[in-house]
């Protein structure tokens, strides 16, 4: 029965006072775990274990009858037990506690178990309960658990925060054509019937959110590259699964030796098996013995440039990095999620120097984290690393860019000012001594600040505790021999705040026939940089040469045209990265900017410095020019990109530049061209395509309004062989209609939270709706979408509301969509303040825009 939350609060509050003569403070339930719930559990409960089953039936829509018993040791009944279950009541069919039937005190998402039913020392609770669904992810023939950050509660009953570890028996009834994986071996398996009941060994200790199981019709794969490691699979290209496969256990072992000797500490858990997801929501996750990935990462063929395969090498040593930096040592609290994250990140920067000998990797720690972070950072949602948390049932909206690409980079300047030796000294003791165990940003710092004279405390303080970037400005004096006389550089903080940002970075200054490069270690508002004093008049001073800076840099507007000349690769990419923040903050001009973009297009040839121009010029097309310039430019640009093409280019470079072809190719003539290479008809010779490049191409024919895109949509159809990729592209037919009727009907059925589970499909048709080109038609959804984002933050994982608000309001650059945006805010006072942040997170271009077009108009 369903008990009152008021009666609950009573009934805790009835117990205490019998339990003791003095009584705590009770903690009150409330909605999701709070930090009050979760810091006392912590200090009653230990020594947990779960022993789960799960018996999944045939149909996806049928329920999951599971049974717990959960063992742990409790140290004070001055509390009732609370774990947290965030489903129906009548999803618990029993309690038992310590072998006697108890009541059921069901609410806000808790079970309660009362002080007189427990004991002090070894407990032991029996829950028979249907799981819940939220997080299981159920197709029709397979499934895969998702629990992070505080989703194991929707599937089973437990202590659902991180610094509650505990070890897993877990027990799985499948129809018996399934394959399945868990964090554990399979120690007994029994065919019933119809179906196949596994029984897993006991697990690692770990956190709930790492628990996960998967389980389905998979092909499966064992390799022993050192450690043995097996991968479940649904891929059935056989290209793709003869390149890839191998690859893909390589580069696991490879982040498995590099990671041991780094942190002297050997691979920490049972197992390392992995599944492949077609429809998994991330690029990965970090599960105990049982990473998943989305599949269409891990396998690809010969026609994946470089930078493909860079992704992928990246997102494994991520996950593997993972092992240690989350999963053996956990943060205490999720207000400190950054800090899995950060390592993860940092430390598959580092794998990747010997795995990929020829690459620049400066070059490629600047393209991978710099604009993602800037792109948050410079909005009027920005945050800092680390953000408060008053209740886990809000950490999913601490995820994004700022934990994941700015943190990185503050862990690499950090690393700079302390040595790379001392910095990996620090690690090493950090993971030695909180192996199995929960630690935080303070104890991490404790570490490292012995080992440097660098006061870290003060040092992490705005770095870590801070939100924003620098805005550089120079004061440069010359005599009468053209010498510097004095150069001084000075910051300050983007939003106004007295925030003073200590950092390294490089300052280039351009002569005739060399570059005289500087460093500049400024620490304070303003740098005198004495090393300068005495050195000739350069033509044109490139700062942030080596990317390691973080903010916007002078730029010299009237000598633009050498950027695309500098030798250096890391400084071309930096310099047209500041180029671009300094076009978003009104230092240039758009067209300016635009036409030194065109420049690097028509001759880099470097993967990654063009794509970081393909990317800002496409950007100021799309975000910030009007009608009018963009018809005055398109055919000009179309015809470069096609030219270009047919040169003697590396494949890579010909892939970045079709990509960019294949997005402005909605002139008559471009379609014509694209359609002609979609459908065979003209080969380019160099460029590398695929069937998910020829999908692509067919959704863009049709958005581009191609006559004939009816044909061009149902060839691709028909042609697709994946049925895993079919059913994506079926989901995605109504957003790519050319009937509006059709595109307004696909948008109505995504208030039904079952049309929004395939999330990473969601937001491609979203994109397909709101593509430029469609907006006139599109903008009556802005408020709709607007609407909705609470409801998605609620049903949805964690990266889902901020990807709603890209694919939505932040798809557009109208004054209409900036109304219809202040609008929502002023008619909603209450709007969630997490929520806020990613709109405006979402809305910073359209906010940028108004400034800009007004200036063009």
């Amino acid at each position: 029965m369903k008990i009152s939350s008021s009666f609950l609060v009573f009934f805790m509050l009835i117990t205490i006072g019998y339990s003791q003569s003095k009584p705590k403070e009770s903690v009150i339930l409330e909605n999701g775990v709070s930090e009050a719930l979760a810091q006392f559990r912590k200090k009653q409960i230990s020594e947990v274990r779960y022993d789960l089953s799960f018996e999944i039936p045939n149909q996806k829509n049928q329920d999951i009858n599971s049974q717990l018993t959960v063992n742990l040791n409790l140290s004070d009944l001055s509390q009732p037990l609370v774990l947290d279950f965030k489903e129906k009541t009548s999803n618990i069919k029993s309690i038992k506690v310590n072998g006697k039937n108890a009541e059921i005190l069901h609410d806000k998402g808790h079970v309660v178990i009362t002080p007189k039913d427990l004991i002090l020392g070894k407990n032991s609770i029996s829950i028979s309960f249907i799981a819940g669904n939220l997080s299981l992810n159920r197709n029709d023939d397979f499934l895969y658990t998702l629990l992070v950050p505080d989703r194991a509660s929707t599937l089973f009953p437990c202590f659902d925060q991180p610094d509650i570890k505990a070890t897993y028996k877990l027990s799985l009834s499948v129809p018996k054509d399934w394959s399945v994986l868990a964090g554990a071996d399979v120690k007994e398996k029994v065919e019933k019937g119809d179906f196949t009941s596994y029984t897993f060994g006991e697990s690692d200790k770990m956190s709930t959110y790492l628990f996960s199981f998967a389980a389905g019709k998979f092909k499966s794969v064992t390799q022993k590259p050192g450690l043995e490691m097996t991968m479940l699979y649904r891929e059935n290209n056989p290209e793709k699964i003869q390149v890839s496969t191998d690859t893909i256990f390589k580069l696991h072992q490879q982040s498995l030796d590099f990671l041991e000797k780094y942190t002297n500490y050997k691979f920490p858990f049972q197992k390392l098996d992995f599944a492949s997801i077609p429809v998994f929501q991330y690029g990965g996750m970090e599960h105990v013995g049982a990473i998943q990935y989305r599949e269409s990462t891990l396998f690809l063929d010969n026609s994946a440039t470089d930078s493909e395969k860079l992704n992928r090498a990246k997102l494994i040593a991520h996950e593997t990095s993972h092992m240690w930096f989350g999963d053996l040592v956990t943060m205490k609290w999720f207000d400190d999620v950054w800090m899995k994250e950060v390592f993860a990140n940092f430390m598959a920067d580092k794998i990747m120097n010997p795995i990929f000998p020829k690459v620049n990797h400066n070059l490629q720690f600047f393209t991978a984290h710099y604009s993602s972070a800037y792109a948050e950072d410079r909005s009027l949602g920005t945050h800092p690393i680390k953000q408060k948390l008053a209740n886990l049932k809000n950490a999913g909206s601490l995820y994004g860019a700022i934990i994941y690409n700015k943190a990185p980079i503050m862990m690499r300047q950090l690393e700079a000012s302390m040595g790379k030796e001392a910095f990996q000294k620090g690690i090493e003791k950090y993971i030695k001594k909180y192996a199995n165990d929960n630690a935080d940003w303070n104890n991490l710092v404790e570490i490292l600040d012995a080992e440097t004279p660098l006061d870290l405390k003060k040092w992490s303080e705005v770095w870590v505790n801070k939100s924003g970037r620098a805005i550089f400005t120079d004061k440069i004096k010359y005599d009468s021999k053209n010498r510097i006389e004095a150069f001084e550089i000075q910051q300050k903080a983007e939003d106004k705040s007295g925030n003073i940002w200590p950092q390294i970075f490089q300052i280039g200054l351009v002569y005739k026939d060399n570059v005289k490069v500087l460093t500049a270690n400024i620490k304070d508002k303003s740098l005198i940089l004495k090393e300068a004093v005495g050195l000739e008049k350069p033509f044109t001073i490139i700062y942030n040469y080596n990317g390691f800076g973080y903010g916007v840099f002078p730029l010299d507007g009237n000598n633009l045209d050498v950027l695309s000349s500098l030798k250096d690769e890391v400084a071309r990419a930096s310099s047209y990265s500041n180029l671009y923040e300094n076009t978003l903050i009104g230092n240039v001009s758009p067209s300016k900017a635009f036409d030194c973009f065109v420049k690097a297009i028509q001759s880099e040839e470097n993967e990654l410095v063009l794509r970081t121009a393909s990317n800002n010029l496409n950007t100021i097309y799309w975000r910030f020019f009007t009608e009018k310039q963009q018809n005055k430019v398109q055919k000009q640009l179309e015809d470069l990109l096609y030219n270009r093409l047919q040169t003697n280019l590396s494949a890579n470079i010909k892939k970045t530049l079709f990509g960019l072809f294949s997005s402005i190719a909605y002139s008559d003539s471009a379609k014509a061209k694209l359609y002609q290479i979609w459908n065979k008809e003209i080969v380019i010779s160099g460029l590398k395509l695929n069937e998910d490049d020829f999908t692509n191409m067919a959704m863009n024919l049709a958005i581009f309004k191609h006559e004939k895109a009816d044909e061009i949509l149902e060839k691709t159809r028909t042609t697709i062989a994946n049925p895993d990729k079919k059913k994506r592209f079926e989901f995605l037919l109504p957003s790519l209609s050319k009937d509006e009727s059709v595109r307004s009907a696909f948008m109505e059925s995504l208030k039904d939270d079952s049309n929004r589970e395939k999330e990473s499909w969601v937001s491609v048709g979203l994109a397909n709706i709101h593509h430029p080109l469609r907006q006139e038609s599109a903008q009556k959804y802005i408020r709709f979408s607007l609407d909705l984002t609470e409801e998605i933050q609620r049903t949805g994982d964690i990266f889902f509301p901020k990807d709603w608000l890209d694919n939505t309001v932040g798809r557009y650059s109208s004054k209409y969509a900036f109304d219809e945006v202040q609008r929502f805010l002023k008619e909603n006072p209450n709007f969630s303040p997490i929520l806020k942040r990613k709109l405006f997170m979402a809305a910073d271009l359209l906010y940028k825009a108004q400034n800009s077009k007004k200036e063009t108009e």
